[in-house]
Parts: structure tokens; sequence; C-alpha cells
């Protein structure tokens, strides 16, 4: 078997590994039942936001906020009746 197909394919799911680590910025907007679900990714930084209207399909309850450290992430995340928030910002010199 020739080594050159074996290395094409190597080559293919290095990038598609190295690609993010990049720095590779990415947006998606979907819907997730009756909830609006925008998630928002790049370099360091996570962020999800879904909205419900009138609460109907939240999977969470009450209102509340919490921030901790995850490792080197700050996590913030602020729930109320009909939005979640989280966002995540990792810094990487830890």
């Amino acid at each position: 078997m020739s080594t050159w197909p074996i290395l094409g394919i190597l080559m293919v799911v290095g990038l598609s590994l190295v690609r993010p680590a990049l720095g590779h910025a990415w947006k998606d907007e979907f819907r997730d039942g009756p909830c609006q679900v925008k998630v928002e990714a790049k370099r360091g930084e996570f962020k999800r936001e879904i909205k419900c209207q009138d609460g109907v399909g939240a999977r969470w309850q009450g209102e509340w906020k919490k921030e901790f450290w995850d490792g080197p992430c700050q996590v913030k995340v602020e729930a109320k009746r009909h939005e979640y928030k989280e966002e995540v910002k990792c810094d990487r010199q830890h």
C-alpha cells in the first residue's frame, strides 16, 4: 500500500484539528423546540444565549446568576424566566 493516501488522510485530519486552535471564530443560530439559540466562539471565548418566549420550553427555573473559575477560564451564567446566558472567557497564560 502506498504511503501517499495515508499521508493525505493524516494531513486532512491534522488540519481539522489545528484550525480551531488557530483562533477560528464562528457563530450559529438555531431553534431548539420553542427556543431560539445563539452560539458564538472565538479564541479564548465562548458565548451561548437561549431565549424562550414566555419561558415555554426553558430547561431552567427561576432567576439566578453564577460566576466561577474553571481552571484558567472565567464562567458567567445568568438565568431569567425566559432567557439563559452563558459566557466563558479563558486566559491562556495560566
